[in-house]
């Protein structure tokens, strides 16, 4: 009965190397050439725009990608938790470092349908008045769908000396 089965499809054209190319395609349309899943490219596009807007201090995109029911953070200062936050523009603009900021390293992990874990090093120089600083930072992040938007919800900075090993400094951001 097989036999006969797979018969009448070569007959019709379909041999089983075209039914294995045909099964394959089906398999990769779910990951992508570089083994992420399509939420979590989307995730890590999301975070570049993110990270872009905060360095243009477009604060406007930088709120649209967030929660809005707020999100939790954690600073890289060794601080705890701070409490829900509800971000604003206004809100940006009086917290805000000046600087440029690079995020290295990224990587998305999708744990639910609606939730994607990314974590990355993120690191530049940030300035306020006169003055800059280096900065360095491992982060983790979970980014929620929101009406069919992937939004920040948590984010976990804390401090990354690597050893002292390296002093950032302008030419690690020049291409």
């Amino acid at each position: 009965m097989i036999s006969v089965n797979i018969n009448s499809h070569l007959k019709k054209g379909i041999t089983m190397k075209n039914l294995t190319l045909v099964m394959s395609l089906l398999f990769a349309s779910f990951i992508n050439a570089d083994h992420h899943l399509s939420a979590e490219n989307e995730v890590l596009s999301s975070l570049d725009t993110y990270f872009n807007a905060r360095n243009a201090q477009d604060f406007e995109t930088v709120v649209s990608l967030e929660s809005k029911s707020g999100t939790y953070g954690t600073n890289s200062d060794g601080s705890f938790h701070k409490p829900l936050l509800q971000n604003s523009i206004d809100n940006w603009k009086n917290t805000n470092q000046g600087g440029i900021t690079n995020v290295f390293y990224p990587e998305a992990i999708q744990i639910s349908d609606d939730v994607v874990y990314v974590r990355f090093y993120f690191e530049g120089v940030v300035e306020d008045d006169s003055n800059a600083y280096d900065y360095r930072t491992r982060v983790t992040m979970n980014w929620v769908k929101e009406d069919g938007k992937w939004v920040v919800k948590t984010q976990h900075y804390s401090p990354a000396s690597y050893g002292g090993v390296h002093r950032t400094q302008k030419a690690d951001f020049e291409e």
